[in-house]
């Protein structure tokens, strides 16, 4: 299991280095990352919420960069494209997919599946859903695939494992971000990390 970010690719984006990614790719989120793709996730979370804050969040910014910014730094819910991908390194078998419409800032749901209703789905095409049954965590690749569609069975303990492990990623990635924008952002470093933290629903460091 590990935390994904949806790569939309922007070939002309010069406000700071990036990688060259693939479009609708997935770049993996840890505190292993290279500039170049801490880079990458942070503009493609910027993109994610490039939308016109409402009025009282302030007028935008007139500079390129402040303007690129501003619904990352003053939009209230902020969304990050992706999820928890779980893959059987065994088979290389995919069983959740984060399909469209569906973000980093809900990876909460699988606690929801361990400790709350049971079932989450993580966006559509695929339709990839995990549901517990007493002890077992069963995850489907796409629940509308009928019985086509790849199919784990984990125990709880093992899927809470695997929890765990994903979001120490997002917290590792949270840190790295941070060391990252004191470097290239160093007059927007301190908003830019709080607002990472609240796309990704994780503790930002004190």
């Amino acid at each position: 299991m590990r935390p994904v970010l949806e790569i939309f690719a922007a070939d002309d984006f010069a406000l700071w280095p990036v990688g060259k990614y693939e479009p609708y790719g997935y770049l993996v989120l840890n505190g292993e990352l290279t500039p170049a793709e801490v880079g990458t996730a942070v503009m493609q979370i910027a993109t994610c919420n490039d939308f016109e804050p409402e009025e009282e969040h302030g007028l935008c910014p007139t500079d390129p960069l402040g303007t690129f910014l501003h619904g990352l730094l003053t939009m209230p819910d902020l969304f990050a494209a992706g999820g928890f991908r779980v893959t059987d390194n065994a088979t290389a078998t995919v069983f959740v997919e984060p399909g469209c419409c569906n973000g980093l800032e809900t990876w909460r749901d699988w606690l929801e599946v361990l400790n709350g209703t049971g079932c989450a789905y993580f966006g559509h095409d695929p339709s990839s859903m995990a549901e517990r049954l007493g002890d077992i965590v069963r995850l489907t690749l796409d629940a509308d695939g009928a019985d086509s569609s790849p199919v784990i069975q984990l125990s709880v303990d093992q899927t809470r494992t695997l929890v765990a492990g994903a979001q120490q990623d997002l917290a590792d990635f949270l840190s790295l971000a941070e060391t990252w924008a004191e470097q290239h952002l160093p007059a927007h470093a301190a908003a830019v990390t709080a607002a990472l933290a609240r796309a990704l629903d994780v503790a930002s460091t004190p």
